[in-house]
């Protein structure tokens, strides 16, 4: 699906403790300032961070051009084929997570998965301008372990 676009591996300081899997949010790529900082504390930390693109945001990077994002079906199905990838090369503890939408599409491929943890960087907890449209109902029911980080200045949160 994606990695095929590129990818981009922070590795740990010293031995790491996991690998987190870590998608974008809607509007930014993997290589954002936030995305790039995150994920050089998170290594600093001592977890490997994989980060992928979307192919609406892969494509972007071709054309320069702008779009929404992919479906949700098409979202979730990238998760399952970078997930089974990373699987293959990876042991140990392997997390998925993201900002905002990339968390939210792995929290709702989380269980599916037998991840061994979520952890959602600014969870989109409606969608823009619709409160009374929460985007929660499945997270009760979460079997995985799940970290939730959110802002107090997230405008979805």
């Amino acid at each position: 699906c994606v990695l095929d676009h590129g990818w981009l591996w922070d590795a740990a300081v010293g031995e790491a403790s996991a690998t987190l899997i870590l998608a974008h949010g809607a509007g930014a790529p993997m290589d954002s300032e936030w995305m790039n900082d995150m994920a050089g504390r998170l290594a600093g930390l001592g977890v490997n961070v994989l980060r992928f693109e979307f192919p609406y945001m892969a494509q972007r990077r071709v054309d320069g051009v702008k779009r929404p994002p992919n479906p949700a079906g098409k979202l979730k199905e990238c998760w399952r084929e970078v997930f089974a990838l990373v699987r293959r090369h990876v042991a140990g503890v392997l997390a998925v997570g993201g900002k905002s939408m990339g968390g939210r599409m792995a929290s709702l491929v989380a269980d599916e998965l037998g991840v061994d943890a979520l952890v959602c960087l600014g969870y989109p907890f409606y969608a823009v301008g619709k409160p009374e449209k929460p985007r929660v109902e499945h997270l009760a029911g979460l079997k995985t372990r799940t970290l939730i980080v959110q802002g107090e200045r997230d405008a979805l949160g």
